[in-house]
């Protein structure tokens, strides 16, 4: 799936990654150690989302924005970009772009929260239900294959493809077409099992194939950086332009995590869980589902609607002060679950899900204490449920997100899950991106690219005499939610 490492001549080489995010694009350089050389970022203009669920963004924005960073990051550079090997390119799931035939955006980038296409989706599902059964996989109401049939009916015969976003800036940076990845193409009904688009699913929907790029493994090699782009960026033509991989994947293999057994919690606004395992994992609840790993092996996870926002009452500057008292008080007093929307979708599916308290707060430490740990059990769930699932899970729980900056809340995770958790620090998109531009350039294979240039990060042991009581409240915890009829049967 790689081609032969590549030196740069005249210097140590380095390779660079982008993320296209939804409100900004980040650009960072590192050499194949994972130090960091040199980085940047743009913002790019706002989503525009409506009441009736579109959501809609200036894919003429991305482009420059990503331009403007590159020159500014080889600037900052030595040699001025001539180090630079590889690039790779990481954005949001689903986001699609119904382009012409100059490969120009005919309309707005429709966003990966957007809702329009729900009914074509909803047509998908039954038209593929075997295929997506195999898999393990729903289309949900924003699912990017519905949008992409519902472009070919808004566009007609001006419509030559739909691109997803690293797409249109990889056209960009070599000159030409060039094939999706696995990951970006996965909520636009590729079949990464089979390695095949659902013919009998775009048959039914009356959509040509042929509007959809050829897809390869991620790191792959899609082209090179051509004379334009060269110019406009400080990259060197002739620089090696690889596949990347979804922000969410991105993050994962930006903390080391990247064999088999190997599992991240991110902890943002949200939670997020996502491994690695040998084979696909199908749960019949639709709370996981996998993307395909760059060598072949499966990518489970899934994301909660609990997580860093249980503390959005919370003024980010009061944050360390609670950590404090919740630190020196101990375990909570009460169980929490600290889901501020209605609904749940991880680890666990139900419509019908409530957060709920099983007795009140003492005071404020208390009901502080109380919420990281309700997301710690969350957390725990999900690594339970992936085990019955018949997926193991290996060594210490890798740590990323915003919520993993706190001790306290670290130390709650290790204690709840009875595991160590390492926190690594450059868990990022941007930088799993560089970590695929560097598989088969600077390094051998992704694993090879985490070892050398993802760092140990801390490492943080289970608080032994704070684990009874949070064994108890868990218990608690699942009973409750046994007794609302929100967890599977099985």
């Amino acid at each position: 799936m790689s081609s032969e490492p590549r030196r740069a001549t005249g210097g140590p080489p380095a390779v660079i990654g982008i993320d296209v995010a939804t409100a900004s694009v980040r650009v960072v350089c590192v050499d194949g150690q994972g130090r960091l050389l040199a980085e940047a970022r743009n913002d790019l203009p706002p989503p525009v989302r409506t009441p009736a669920g579109t959501s809609e963004q200036d894919a003429r924005s991305w482009w420059p924005a990503v331009r403007s960073a590159l020159r500014r990051t080889t600037a900052a550079l030595p040699r001025g970009g001539r180090e630079v090997i590889a690039v790779a390119v990481s954005a949001t799931s689903g986001t699609i772009v119904p382009t012409g035939v100059d490969g120009a955006p005919l309309g707005p980038a429709l966003m990966y929260d957007d809702r329009r296409a729900a009914d074509l989706n909803a047509d998908a599902q039954r038209a593929g239900s075997a295929r997506w059964d195999a898999l393990g996989l729903s289309v949900g109401p924003t699912a990017a294959l519905g949008r992409a049939v519902r472009c070919s009916r808004t566009y007609g015969t001006a419509l030559r493809h739909v691109l997803h976003t690293p797409d249109v800036i990889g056209r960009a940076l070599t000159g030409h077409p060039v094939p999706t990845d696995w990951s970006h193409a996965l909520k636009t009904g590729y079949d990464a099992r089979a390695a095949q688009w659902p013919h009998e699913v775009f048959d039914a929907l009356g959509f040509p194939i042929a509007l959809l790029p050829e897809v390869r493994a991620p790191g792959t090699e899609a082209g090179t950086v051509g004379p334009r782009a060269a110019e406009a960026t400080g990259l060197p033509e002739g620089c090696s332009v690889r596949l990347g991989m979804t922000d969410g994947c991105a993050g994962q293999i930006a903390t080391g995590a990247v064999e088999p057994g190997r599992f991240v919690g991110v902890l943002g606004t949200t939670y997020v869980l996502k491994g690695v395992s040998e084979h696909l994992v199908r749960d019949t609840t639709g709370a996981f589902y996998s993307h395909r790993h760059p060598d072949g092996w499966w990518l489970p996870g899934g994301a909660s609607n609990t997580g860093g926002e249980c503390l959005a009452d919370v003024a980010p500057g009061r944050l360390p002060e609670l950590d404090a008292a919740a630190a020196a008080r101990g375990p909570a007093s009460y169980v929490c679950y600290p889901l501020r929307r209605d609904g749940e979708r991880f680890p666990f599916v139900s419509g019908a899900a409530r957060g709920f308290r099983l007795g009140g707060p003492r005071d404020e430490a208390d009901a502080h204490r109380a919420a990281l740990e309700g997301v710690a059990f969350v957390e725990r769930l999900a690594l339970e449920r992936i085990v019955r699932l018949g997926v193991p899970v290996l060594g210490p729980l890798h740590a990323a997100g915003g919520g993993s900056r706190s001790a306290v809340w670290t130390a709650i995770r290790a204690t709840a899950l009875d595991r160590p958790v390492r926190v690594v620090e450059r868990a990022e998109t941007a930088f799993g991106a560089a970590l695929l531009a560097a598989t088969g350039t600077l390094h051998e294979n992704l694993a090879a690219s985490a070892a050398a240039m993802v760092g140990g990060g801390a490492l943080v042991e289970p608080v032994a005499t704070e684990r009874p009581a949070l064994d108890d409240a868990f218990g608690r915890f699942v009973e409750e939610l046994n007794a609302r009829g929100w967890l599977p049967g099985d």
